[in-house]
């Protein structure tokens, strides 16, 4: 990738806006229920969950839509959705990340959901919610119309096939005929045995799973596997295959040579929606003009970051050209950032694989329980943000005598701590515009917290982070040191 970091950067600062794709497939609302499980049901041997956040997400064509925008690129989106209230959650979603959906038609099915229980980090359930039955043939010719019309408009399309019922065999052919006509690369991510479906496209984008269903050939031989994957690039007219190969990387396939490129995920937490994070970056770097080689690496890059996150996440602009940019040691005093240097050191660190703990307090004067809260955070991730309350945020919660350490000298004795890798003033009475700033993995507090009462909470979870609460030093606060230290003068009198 390096002898076209420049090409890369350029994109990703600002060449992927004048871009812009279409996404045609299956839409999805993605939620979420995380609860703490804490006791067996006496009525059944089940778990019972004791719900503390629900949360959505863009799922299936609409996650691959959403990790274009994160891109940074125009995004045009086309399916189906029903006329309900998981249509309105989407479109509100779609509309904040500025995707278009003028592609999208509203059918009489309801729009496919899925809802995961999670208890702590665990998923316990996953609730689906669609019809069987496939849309009416009206309704498929309004979509096959719309999509084929839609692409004169973009530079690029992405067949987002989760086989649900939008992405037919005519809708494929037209989409593909267009695309080819136009000289734009179209990409099919597919869902179906029968590579057929796709004929003709720039790439087919399956995972050794689903080339194995295709080819006849296990997955556990790879070689072979891969031997089959080339010969269907001419079979079905494609310029090269595309596959993903999990923690192996992802190889490109021509028919008469391969390129490898190796995963590059320092750890995973969670695969939902890598493929999409993959198909979406790769799709917009072939517009952009990368080599496919290039491509590749970038889309790898992108699906090593996703897969460190949990829950269905994009991939953000920003996290790429931190992941590309080299990061520099620290020394004591470069530890105290200002908002904007800050976010982008916690991508740089979040695209090398850290896990970002956030913790926040006026730390007026340092005491053990303090040091103990600090240490404790460390447990939890491998970089430390400290949100520190600048001299007008005490002033204002604690009253005019406070603080007794100014915000500069607080900052300067935080950041000489071994345990915290960056200390950031907010002039606010709470972080929650910083925290949902950084999106930090984990979100800690002192025990007298609960997590319904730690601001910010929802955020982070709804991220797909956690929130941990730390047992706190009995006896050690500094309203307490103040007060014997008053009460000390007194007696002196």
């Amino acid at each position: 990738m390096l002898p076209e970091l420049h090409s890369i950067l350029n994109l990703l600062e600002g060449g992927f806006s004048q871009l812009k794709v279409l996404v045609v497939g299956d839409i999805m609302l993605d939620r979420y229920i995380h609860g703490d499980v804490e006791r067996i049901s006496p009525e059944a041997p089940v778990p019972v969950i004791r719900h503390a956040q629900r949360y959505e997400r863009a799922g299936g064509a609409a996650n691959v839509a959403m990790n274009l925008a994160g891109l940074g690129c125009g995004t045009i989106l086309a399916g189906f959705w029903g006329d309900d209230t998981e249509k309105e959650e989407l479109q509100t979603m779609l509309n904040k990340a500025g995707i278009d959906t003028v592609g999208v038609v509203t059918s009489c099915l309801p729009t496919i959901s899925k809802t995961r229980i999670v208890g702590r980090m665990q998923q316990l359930l996953r609730l689906d919610i669609e019809s069987r039955d496939l849309p009416p043939a009206e309704e498929k010719e309004r979509l096959i119309e719309r999509a084929t019309a839609l692409v004169d408009k973009v530079h690029a399309v992405i067949l987002s096939d989760y086989a649900k019922g939008a992405l037919s065999r005519e809708l494929c052919a037209s989409v593909i005929q267009a695309a080819r006509a136009k000289g734009i690369p179209v990409l099919a991510d597919p869902k179906t045995p029968d590579l057929s479906k796709y004929a003709g496209a720039t790439s087919v984008c399956p995972n050794l799973g689903e080339l194995s269903l295709a080819t006849g050939i296990s997955s556990h031989q790879t070689e072979a596997l891969l031997d089959a994957g080339q010969k269907q690039v001419a079979e079905h007219e494609l310029q090269f295959l595309t596959v993903t190969m999990s923690e192996k990387g992802i190889s490109v396939l021509w028919p008469e040579r391969r390129y490898h490129s190796p995963a590059r995920a320092q750890e995973v937490f969670d695969v939902s929606g890598a493929g999409d994070t993959v198909i979406a970056t790769l799709t917009a770097g072939l517009a952009g003009g990368l080599k496919v080689e290039t491509a590749v690496d970038l889309a790898n890059l992108a699906a090593g970051i996703v897969v460190g996150k949990m829950g269905t996440v994009p991939i953000a602009q920003h996290e790429l050209i931190a992941a590309l940019t080299p990061s520099t040691k620290l020394t004591a005093g470069e530890k105290i950032l200002d908002r904007e240097r800050i976010m982008k050191r916690v991508a740089e660190w979040r695209a090398s694989g850290e896990t970002i703990v956030f913790t926040n307090g006026c730390f007026d004067l340092l005491h053990v329980g303090h040091i103990t809260l600090l240490e404790d955070c460390r447990r939890f991730g491998t970089k430390l943000v400290l949100g520190l309350n600048a001299d007008c945020s005490v002033s204002r919660l604690k009253g005019p005598t406070r603080p007794i350490v100014g915000e500069r000298e607080r900052a300067r004795v935080m950041a000489a701590l071994a345990s915290v890798d960056a200390v950031v003033l907010f002039e606010e009475e709470t972080p929650i515009e910083l925290i949902r700033s950084l999106h930090p993995d984990v979100l800690v507090k002192g025990g007298d917290y609960t997590v319904e009462t730690v601001v910010g909470h929802e955020d982070v979870i709804a991220a797909g982070g956690r929130v941990e609460i730390v047992p706190t030093v009995a006896g050690f606060s500094t309203t307490n040191i103040v007060k014997k230290m008053i009460s000390a003068q007194e007696n002196e009198k």
